[in-house]
């Protein structure tokens, strides 16, 4: 069980925090401000339970470090599941490389579900789709303003909604993610489901593969219901791929004929494009990832995009996570980059907590480095992998 947040502040009312965007950045910022003696509304845009069915994602100390912060057991989770080697395939599928290399890989929906059960449902509110922000000057207080007519007000507003972020476009509109010039095209398939000569080259590995436009890595993650014994568990596989603009918006025109911008959903993808894939794992794969891609029978994409904001903070509204900056999946450290924005966020508002914008302000400088700075690693790792460019030359 957590232990109770006890508060520093000094004031006899807790300071309220209004969190836009009940997914990862906003769980991890949400429940971290509320450890440190802050009221905290979480709103979320979906009407439903979020969901992303498993999709994996490599185990940082950041996030770590929220569980532990907030009281979550450790020692009575399972928080993934470990892969021993990182072992790179040639496309004839011998082995150019192979290191003992062990490390954990999890699941989102794994974070997720725990971060919510820590959160709870009382202030964890649904169908909230943001139209717009206030804010008084005089007071310091901030008002959001929802679709559904209503409103709510506090004295800090953290936008975590996502890289569409509807309070980025309201305070920095200028601020708009770019597309990369190619996308991730993701599959999961049941660990007792994976194909023989699939199993034998990838499982219980950290697996990858180059070729020309091409490169794919595969692990095991949690399976459903973040189950993770063996037998239970999901190969998760991601899969780079070049792809011009116009061919990314016929790729993101889901089965029904909806245009889904840069995320196509498991299980909407047009049965051409399913084809698509299997066509290029057959030209382009080893066998053991061609295998397992042809065993997926719903893929589903992302396109790559690039963003690393110059500013957080406007007056009593920030933004964090993905919202601010988003890293390229090469750096590991998109969840993490949240959990980290968070964690310095509380600490920053802990430290100084009579004074909030002055807390922002020694907040905002570290956030915005660290976003720049793994947007050049993003954009170094993408491009040597993909366009075989080397890293750019950068003075200073």
């Amino acid at each position: 069980m957590a232990k109770q947040p006890v508060s520093p502040f000094t004031t006899q009312v807790r300071p309220r925090a209004l969190v836009i965007g009940g997914s990862l950045g906003g769980l991890f910022a949400g429940n971290l401000l509320r450890h440190i003696g802050w009221d905290v509304d979480i709103f979320e845009r979906s009407a439903h339970d979020l969901d992303s069915r498993g999709g994996g994602i490599v185990l940082q100390p950041d996030v770590v470090e929220v569980f532990r912060r907030t009281g979550i057991n450790l020692d009575e989770m399972a928080l993934g599941v470990p892969s021993v080697h990182r072992t790179v395939f040639q496309p004839d599928g011998s082995i150019r490389s192979k290191q003992y290399a062990p490390q954990m890989q999890t699941s989102w929906s794994l974070i997720y579900t725990t971060l919510r059960s820590a959160f709870g449902d009382d202030h964890y509110h649904q169908d909230k789709a943001l139209t717009h922000v206030d804010q008084d000057q005089d007071t310091g207080k901030v008002t959001a303003h929802f679709a559904d007519g209503t409103c709510e007000t506090g004295d800090l507003l953290i936008g975590a909604d996502g890289g569409n972020s509807a309070v980025r476009q309201q305070f920095w509109p200028q601020q708009i993610p770019t597309y990369a010039g190619y996308l991730a095209w993701r599959g999961l398939v049941h660990e007792n489901d994976m194909p023989s000569i699939a199993r034998d080259a990838l499982h219980g590995d950290f697996g990858f593969a180059n070729n020309t436009g091409s490169h794919i890595l595969g692990y095991l993650v949690p399976g459903d219901n973040n189950d993770v014994r063996p037998g239970h568990r999901l190969y998760n596989w991601v899969w780079y791929r070049v792809e011009n603009t116009e061919q990314l918006a016929k790729i993101m025109t889901d089965r029904n004929g909806r245009q889904r911008g840069y995320s196509m959903p498991e299980g909407m993808l047009a049965d051409q494009w399913v084809d698509y894939v299997y066509k290029d794992a057959r030209e382009l794969l080893p066998p053991g990832f061609r295998a397992i891609v042809e065993a997926t029978p719903q893929p589903f994409a992302q396109a790559i995009r690039d963003l690393a904001s110059d500013q957080m903070v406007n007056g009593r509204v920030v933004i964090l996570g993905d919202a601010a900056a988003i890293p390229r999946p090469h750096t590991a450290a998109s969840t993490s980059k949240a959990a980290s924005n968070a964690l310095d966020l509380a600490d920053a508002l802990s430290n100084s907590p009579d004074d909030i914008d002055s807390a922002l302000r020694q907040w905002e400088p570290r956030q915005i480095m660290l976003g720049k700075a793994l947007r050049r690693q993003g954009t170094d790792t993408g491009n040597y992998l993909l366009f075989h460019r080397p890293p750019e030359t950068r003075i200073g």
